[in-house]
């Protein structure tokens, strides 16, 4: 029996498909004889999440932070290679479109926020912002739970880090700029290709890349201290774009720059196979074996210090690549380094009035 062919991606989404959760027993298949014109158009539904804590830690030696915040679960920019796919299928989702169309809200995040760090329990440290998914996405317009949670930070003076692909984190630069006052701010816009193109394919609910560039140059503007992740590295696909997204960054005011090397865990592999499958199938094969060569044959490997810079020659030479052009357009040169010296909590006697 020939394979069926890939649907394509409903507009504006990353991908058509919604695999199998892993931990459920029942899976729902849309009917492939239904035409195109007839299936249901996958809008985005959002649903309260009603989580009593909105701090979470991670011991990962690799990562870079300790204490990570999402007001959202779920992310409508429909990235076709994100790692954070497989983290709804906890909630009873399908880490493929379900991911991008049913995004959990947690409306008590600042709530949650000021309560954990005013609490005497709490030791005052760094919070990264984005961990999972992008605290900036679409639904952030409207519900506004990232800025709440911005003035409490502010407010207590607390340290927080932001990594995202949205150019609405300008919209709160009075905020951040007001941290940046007290170090405990800074910034990566995560930029994959300089190509619009093929960003909408990848990313395609995300700011385009000249936005991006020009988010990076309005908060450099204001003295918050940005940086640039070119983040995921796709061997045979964006990796040759390295030097010239980080000069675009750093003369658009970047100090900053990482990395990430592709992941694609669980059920992450076949969606992103699926979208090369659909957008780019001549260089499937080519993609998917470099993937192989950086994980030891494999198409994920998640041990600690190799998942996120890969193993073997190619993954030295996209270390390389990326420091060489790190170093030419000025990058890296200082660290941001964030500062709890003007951590304050409200008084008892301040909160009585």
């Amino acid at each position: 029996m020939p394979t069926p062919p890939v649907p394509p991606p409903p507009p504006g989404r990353g991908t058509a498909l919604n695999p199998p959760n892993r931990f459920e027993r029942l899976h729902l298949e849309p009917d492939p004889d239904c035409p195109p014109e007839e299936r249901p158009d996958p809008r985005t539904q959002y649903f309260d999440d009603t989580s009593q804590s909105v701090l979470t830690r991670n011991d990962s030696p690799d990562i870079p932070f300790t204490i990570g915040l999402n007001p959202y679960r779920g992310c409508e920019h429909g990235c076709a290679y994100c790692y954070a796919r497989p983290y709804h299928e906890y909630l009873g989702f399908s880490s493929g479109l379900d991911f991008e169309t049913k995004i959990m809200v947690k409306r008590r995040a600042p709530e949650l926020l000021r309560a954990e760090l005013t609490s005497p329990r709490w030791t005052p440290q760094g919070v990264a912002m984005s961990g999972v998914t992008d605290c900036y996405q679409p639904a952030e317009r409207h519900f506004r739970l990232t800025r709440q949670c911005l003035e409490v930070f502010a407010e207590l003076r607390s340290p927080v880090s932001i990594v995202t692909k949205n150019f609405l984190v300008t919209r709160d630069r009075d905020l951040l700029a007001e941290l940046a006052r007290h170090d405990a701010t800074c910034v990566y816009l995560s930029i994959t290709s300089l190509d619009a193109d093929l960003a909408g394919k990848l990313e395609p609910r995300a700011a385009r890349p000249e936005h991006r560039l020009r988010a990076i140059r309005l908060l450099a503007e204001a003295g918050i201290p940005v940086g640039v992740m070119t983040a995921p590295v796709i061997p045979g696909l964006n990796d040759h774009e390295l030097p010239a997204i980080l000069d675009a960054a750093a003369q658009a005011g970047a100090k900053r720059a990482g990395y990430v090397v592709l992941r694609l865990p669980h059920a992450v592999k076949g969606i992103f196979s699926s979208w090369l499958e659909t957008h780019f199938p001549a260089r499937l094969e080519r993609v998917l074996s470099r993937v192989r060569d950086l994980r030891g044959g494999q198409l994920n490997v998640s041990d600690w210090g190799k998942r996120m810079r890969g193993e073997g020659i190619f993954a030295e030479q996209i270390h390389d690549l990326f420091h060489t052009a790190a170093r030419r357009a000025g990058l890296n040169r200082q660290p941001f380094e964030l500062s709890t010296a003007y951590f304050r909590r409200p008084s008892q006697q301040l909160n009585l009035f």
